[in-house]
C-alpha cells in the first residue's frame, strides 16, 4: 500500500490515473520497524492510504505547470483569474486595505479587478504530519500545535489528517470536529523513512477531489529531508501548482544533532521551495517551544488574505506564460509587499473542449 513505487511513477509520468484500495500496513514495513526504537503498538483498524498521486491534468481544466526562470507557474482557465494575496508592511500583516489600494498586471498590462474580498473565508486544510522514526518524541507537541491552529480558525473550516513516513495514511477524513482531528493525530507509530513529496502530492490531490471549500491549504510539518519518495521536488511543485493550489505552509523542525549541516541545508531549501512557489511560507523553529507560536502565525496568515479576481485582457487562444504581478499602496504606509502566485499558462478553447470529453 505504498503511495508510489517505480512502476507507479512511470504510470504517473504517462498520465495514468491510479487509485489504491484501503488496507492495513503490510509486512513490507518490518525491516524499518526493526531498525526503529520500540514503539507502542499501532492501531489495529484499517487505515486509508492517501489517494495515489496522479500527474494527469485535473478535471477543472488546469494543465501542466512549466518552468519559467527560477520558478514554476500555474496553467489554468482564465475566465477568471483568482489570487489569494497576503500583504506585509515589513513583518506586519496589513489587513485594512480596500480594492482601490491594489493594482494587478498581467504581462505588464494593467487588469481590472472584478472581485475583491477580505473576509474570513472558510478554508479546507490538510494537516500533513511526518510520522517517521525521528518524530516520535516530537509528535505530542506537534499535535497540540496543529490542533491549536485549527481551533484558531473559522468554525466552518474543514480539515483532514495525513500521517506519513515511507507511506502516507489518511487518519481522519474532512471534519470540523476537533476531537476527531485529535484522534487522527494520535496515530503515532513513528518508524521508517520520509516520503515527503509523495505525501504532499497525494494530499493536494485529495484536496482537489474532496474539499468543499475553494480556498485550500496544506500545513506540512517534518523534521528531515525527503529520503523515500518516488517523486522529485520539481514534479511535486508541478503537480501542486497544476491543481490551482493549494498554498503550502511548511514547518521544518531542523534543530538538534540528528542531521548534518548539509542535510539541514537541503531540507530547508526543499521546504522553502514548496512554500514560496505556492504562495505560502516556510518556518524553521529553533526548538519545540516555538512551534505553537508558529502555528498561530500560520492561522493568522490564512485568515488575513485578500482574494482578488480579474478577467484577463488577453484571449485564452493566445498561448504562453502570463506573468502576474500584484502591488499595493496606501496613504500613510511604507512599502507594501504582496505575496501571491507568480503566473499561469492559459488553457485555450481546443484544450478545454478536449478535457470536457
Amino acid at each position: 500500500m505504498r503511495l508510489c513505487n517505480n512502476a507507479v511513477l512511470a504510470a504517473l509520468l504517462a498520465g495514468v490515473a491510479l487509485t489504491l484500495p484501503a488496507q492495513q500496513r503490510t509486512n513490507s514495513q518490518s525491516a524499518a520497524a526493526q531498525a526503529a526504537p520500540a514503539q507502542p503498538p499501532t492501531q489495529s483498524e484499517d487505515r486509508d492510504p492517501v489517494r495515489s498521486p496522479d500527474l494527469e491534468a485535473p478535471a477543472t481544466g488546469a494543465g501542466p505547470l512549466r518552468k519559467q526562470g527560477q520558478g514554476y507557474v500555474l496553467r489554468t482557465d482564465v475566465e477568471e483569474v483568482v489570487l489569494n494575496c497576503t500583504v506585509l508592511e515589513g513583518s506586519r500583516l496589513v489587513e485594512n486595505l480596500k480594492k482601490e489600494n491594489f493594482q494587478v498586471s498581467e504581462d505588464g498590462v494593467n487588469q481590472t479587478i472584478i472581485s475583491f474580498q477580505h473576509t474570513d473565508l472558510p478554508v479546507s486544510i490538510g494537516l500533513v504530519i511526518d510520522n517517521s522514526g525521528s518524530m516520535y518524541k516530537k509528535r505530542p507537541s506537534v499535535n497540540k500545535s496543529a490542533l491549536d491552529l485549527i481551533a484558531a480558525s473559522n468554525p466552518q473550516d474543514e480539515a483532514f489528517v495525513v500521517n506519513f513516513s515511507d507511506e502516507a495514511f489518511i487518519d481522519q477524513e474532512f471534519t470540523s470536529d476537533l476531537n476527531k482531528l485529535r484522534d487522527g493525530l494520535s496515530h503515532i507509530d513513528s518508524r521508517g523513512g520520509t516520503a515527503l513529496y509523495d505525501a504532499v502530492v497525494a494530499s493536494a490531490d485529495k484536496l482537489v477531489a474532496d474539499a468543499k471549500r475553494p480556498k485550500q491549504v496544506l500545513v506540512l510539518i517534518t523534521d528531515g529531508e525527503d529520503n523515500a519518495s518516488t517523486l522529485l521536488s520539481e514534479q511535486t511543485i508541478r503537480r501542486v501548482q497544476d491543481l490551482s493550489g493549494p498554498v503550502i505552509y511548511s514547518i521544518g523542525l531542523l534543530f538538534g544533532d540528528e542531521m548534518t549541516r548539509s542535510e539541514v541545508r537541503h531540507a530547508r531549501r526543499a521546504l522553502e521551495l514548496l512554500s514560496t512557489e505556492t504562495g505560502g511560507l516556510a518556518f524553521f523553529p529553533k526548538s519545540m517551544e516555538d512551534v505553537d507560536q508558529i502555528a498561530a502565525e500560520v492561522a493568522r496568515d490564512i485568515r488575513s488574505q485578500y482574494t482578488i479576481g480579474y478577467h484577463s485582457t488577453k484571449p485564452t487562444s493566445i498561448p504562453g506564460f502570463r506573468r502576474v504581478q500584484v502591488t499595493a499602496e496606501a496613504k500613510g504606509m511604507g512599502k507594501l509587499d504582496v505575496r501571491t502566485r507568480t503566473g499561469y499558462f492559459p488553457v485555450g478553447p481546443a484544450k478545454k473542449a478536449a478535457e470536457k470529453k
